[in-house]
């Protein structure tokens, strides 16, 4: 699976924030009905302390161009219920600005099958979350973390990088 550096940058930032590994993730499509939840997804290189029973498995993504057989090693599982912050640092190379937004959510126990790893999640405004990371050009991919660490990336983001920051609260 593909990966970018701004999107490693907002991974280790909540690392160093929250002392837990962080994931990156797509996000993907709306869950259910509920416009407030939706499925984060990836192939499988979360890791592993973030997800429940996690299984060695392959990349059927990856698989469909190399080969699976020649995907081996990639994480199948599911993130169980608890706290999530979501971070994306992105360059705005036109104005010379480093930019990001953080947010935070929970994740949930709402049923999911698919494979690779996977989760469900709950963000009070969710939409309106959307909007500004399509509106403003933000990549697909947000950085993950099982914990409630938004505060602490504003203040670093801001105060001591001087970096824009959009903290998504509903």
């Amino acid at each position: 699976c593909e990966v970018d550096v701004t999107g490693a940058v907002s991974m280790y930032a909540l690392q160093l924030a929250s002392g837990r590994p962080s994931a990156l993730a797509d996000w993907n499509n709306n869950y259910g009905k509920d416009p407030d939840k939706c499925v984060l997804f990836h192939c499988g290189n979360w890791p592993r302390s973030l997800l429940c029973e996690p299984v060695l498995s392959t990349a059927p993504i990856l698989g469909s161009i190399l080969g699976v057989e020649n995907t081996y090693g990639a994480l199948a599982g599911r993130t169980p219920a608890g706290p999530v912050t979501f971070a994306r640092v992105t360059t705005d190379d036109r104005a010379g600005r480093i930019r990001s937004y953080v947010a935070e959510g929970r994740f949930t126990d709402d049923p999911l099958e698919t494979f690779g790893t996977r989760a469900v999640v709950e963000v009070p405004g969710l939409q309106k979350l959307m909007r500004y990371v399509c509106k403003n050009g933000f990549e697909h991919h947000v950085a993950v973390n099982a914990s409630r660490s938004a505060r602490i990336l504003v203040e670093a983001f801001e105060t001591y990088l001087g970096w824009d920051v959009y903290h998504h609260q509903a």
